[in-house]
């Protein structure tokens, strides 16, 4: 089994956050690999994982960081293949890696999602993949449909509460 997503955290201490993108891909049936890599402290692996991801067959790349949060950018100006940023919460509320991953140069794009949301990446990780895969973009299909009946199911609890003034 190839990987077709590689998550890569600027440190092992992101785990908790890039598990939940794990968990989706693992869910959709997608290989992937994770990986921890720094764009300050081992910026030659970062480079020789950046440019030979597409060769090795992997289609988009997950890279999550905190703080000065380089390492989506510093990936994604070196593979041709889409970058989704992962901005961790390590310091003032993640709004320090929000603006370091979301203001990239033209030409340089890197997908953001929310602080810690690492589940949204590897949906979309999947939807790009499913573009050109129907088993995958089946998989999608099916967890929209799981997230619209969680919803009708709630909305059918929420009618068994009983407050004095509620109307429904």
């Amino acid at each position: 089994m190839k990987p077709l997503v590689s998550i890569i955290m600027g440190s092992t201490s992101d785990l908790s956050v890039v598990e939940k993108a794990a968990q989706i891909l693992n869910g959709f049936r997608i290989p992937f690999e994770i990986n921890a890599l720094s764009a300050h402290r081992t910026p030659e692996e970062v480079e020789k994982f950046a440019k030979g991801a597409a060769v090795r067959g992997i289609k988009v790349i997950i890279a999550a960081a905190g703080m000065a949060a380089h390492l989506p950018g510093v990936i994604a100006s070196m593979t041709p293949l889409p970058v989704i940023g992962v901005p961790v919460n390590t310091s003032l509320e993640g709004l320090d890696s929000i603006l370091s991953i979301l203001q990239m140069p033209p030409g340089i794009p890197v997908a953001t999602v929310g602080v810690n949301a690492a589940q949204n990446a590897a949906i979309l990780a999947a939807q790009i993949i499913g573009t050109g895969d129907e088993k995958i973009l089946k998989e999608v299909i099916n967890y929209k449909q799981s997230l619209k009946k969680k919803i009708v199911e709630s909305n059918k609890e929420l009618k068994a509460v009983k407050f004095k003034y509620k109307t429904n």
